[in-house]
């Protein structure tokens, strides 16, 4: 026992040696007082948006927390965060990676978690020049279209079953089935959900994946961020890789399926599968970075999408007001002869400041991801050394009274009185983040997320369940990197167009 306590002693002898050379060299911000070895892992709390919510009260609006030795820096205002994402952005552009994403990206060979860098730029052109251009996502809108009408129509056929007639629905499920459907077909050109609501077998494997890659993630340990005890956990290493070589596994299936179907026919569809093979040779793309594009998209668009717009929908139910102002705008501009399309978006206004008036409270990634400095800088009047981990709290930003009247309402009008960008250009509101590491993927989000709330407010009215008044509905969030509701939202939905209004409309593409 003797040497691996004298290795601890000496781990731990370091550690504080260190701290206290960046605590005499640099000028860091203030923050909670950190123990030795872990740090301030066991003071923030599991909801940890709203505890740096609370700490930016006490410290200000910049702060240092640790987790083990890792120096991580909060900033909770605007004015921080255009430091953070525009002026500094280019020293503060890396990622921090624990071993699962290390394991997940093959050490950050996808988009989402590389440093910033020659891939970087390449695979960041790949997306913003190909992937997500106007014109592709303009060619797959029917499949976006086809895919919400099904979810009208699911809803349309739970509402009047005459067992659930005046029930209570739980949205998350329906919600959660259009935006797998949708990824996976403008990803992978596959619809693994029939009709009938049934997973195929690929279907099944791909949920089974998704779902393992959750229970991974919540495993993640202390261990990650105090690197000498990860040898106690040496199994979590071979489940990341076997869950990896799983993922991989099924992905070259369907890339080979696409391969063969291309030879078959000459040519190839607007996926993103076949637009990654298609620019291949042109951007020397690897079989790893095309894998790690595929399943960012995937990652990134499909929970984020149902936490939005079940967000948006619970303030929707709570403020009947405002449900109602929508539906009125939707009377007018769309009507009662025709279902909504996206290209209906650009003249409902209201329909619009809804959806920014939702990412503004209910951001659903409120920390974003993690940047990290790749040389020493400055943020305001503090040091932030290379290495340290850089946190911008878009929830708190969001609800800062210092820069929003009434924060805490929910109001789509604000956005009416004046018109503020959600893509980046104005650092209040920073759902898709900014700078260089912001969301490629923005403009689609938004036309998924503007166009599902459109159907479900044309479609339908929504109540709360009977007994339950409009301001009990609980908007607790759950803790983790994207935020849920803590209680998923149950409404009533009462049909308001004519029965024909409620079919599918299915594009085979």
């Amino acid at each position: 026992m003797a040497l691996p306590l004298v290795l601890i002693s000496a781990s731990i002898c370091l550690l504080l040696l260190h701290k206290l050379y960046q605590r005499l060299r640099f000028k860091l911000p203030p923050g909670p007082r950190p123990l030795p070895v872990v740090g301030n892992i066991y003071d923030v709390k599991p909801v940890r948006f709203r505890c740096y919510a609370d700490w930016a009260k006490v410290y200000g609006p910049i702060f240092s927390v640790y987790f083990g030795s890792q120096l991580n820096v909060v900033v909770c205002n605007s004015e921080l965060a255009k430091e953070v994402l525009k002026d500094k952005d280019q020293h503060l552009a890396d990622r921090q990676r624990d071993r699962m994403q290390s394991q997940f990206s093959r050490n950050g060979q996808d988009l989402i978690w590389a440093d910033y860098g020659p891939h970087y730029v390449k695979v960041r052109k790949v997306c913003n020049l190909e992937l997500f251009s106007a014109k592709r996502l303009e060619s797959l809108r029917p499949i976006r279209e086809d895919e919400v009408t099904a979810l009208v129509e699911s809803i349309f056929k739970d509402s009047i079953n005459s067992e659930n007639s005046g029930e209570a629905l739980l949205l998350r499920e329906h919600l959660g089935s259009v935006s797998l459907n949708n990824i996976t077909r403008l990803t992978f050109g596959k619809r693994f959900i029939n009709s009938k609501g049934e997973l195929d077998e690929q279907g099944q494997e791909f949920k089974g994946i998704v779902s393992n890659g959750g229970r991974l993630s919540a495993k993640i340990t202390a261990a990650e961020h105090v690197p000498w005890l990860r040898w106690m956990f040496f199994g979590h290493n071979k489940a990341f890789s076997q869950h990896t070589a799983r993922r991989d596994r099924l992905t070259r299936v369907i890339m080979q399926e696409h391969t063969l179907r291309r030879t078959a026919t000459g040519g190839s569809k607007q996926h993103f599968v076949d637009a990654l093979f298609s620019l291949k040779e042109q951007y020397d793309l690897s079989e790893d970075t095309i894998i790690g594009l595929l399943w960012d998209m995937i990652t990134a668009g499909m929970d984020t999408t149902t936490i939005s717009v079940e967000w948006a929908m619970a303030e929707l139910v709570k403020n009947p007001r405002v449900q109602k102002k929508a539906q009125e705008e939707l009377d007018q501009v769309v009507g009662s002869d025709r279902v909504m399309s996206e290209s209906d978006i650009s003249k409902l206004t209201y329909l619009q400041s809804v959806a920014k008036e939702a990412l503004r409270l209910h951001p659903p990634t409120p920390l974003m991801l993690p940047h990290k400095a790749n040389a020493n800088v400055k943020i305001g009047v503090y040091d932030i050394p290379k290495g340290t981990v850089v946190n911008v709290n878009v929830w708190a930003i969001g609800r800062d009274p210092a820069i929003w009247k009434d924060p805490l309402e929910f109001r789509p009008e604000r956005f009416l009185e004046e018109d503020v960008d959600m893509k980046g250009h104005d650092f209040r509101l920073l759902p898709f983040g900014a700078g260089r590491r912001v969301c490629p993927g923005a403009q689609l989000a938004i036309n998924m997320v503007t166009s599902m709330l459109g159907h479900l407010l044309h479609h339908f009215s929504w109540s709360p369940p009977q007994g339950v008044k409009p301001q009990d509905i609980d908007l607790s969030e759950n803790s983790g990197r994207v935020t849920y509701m803590l209680v998923p939202l149950k409404a009533v939905a009462t049909p308001r167009l004519p029965t024909h209004m409620y079919k599918r409309v299915p594009v085979d593409m």
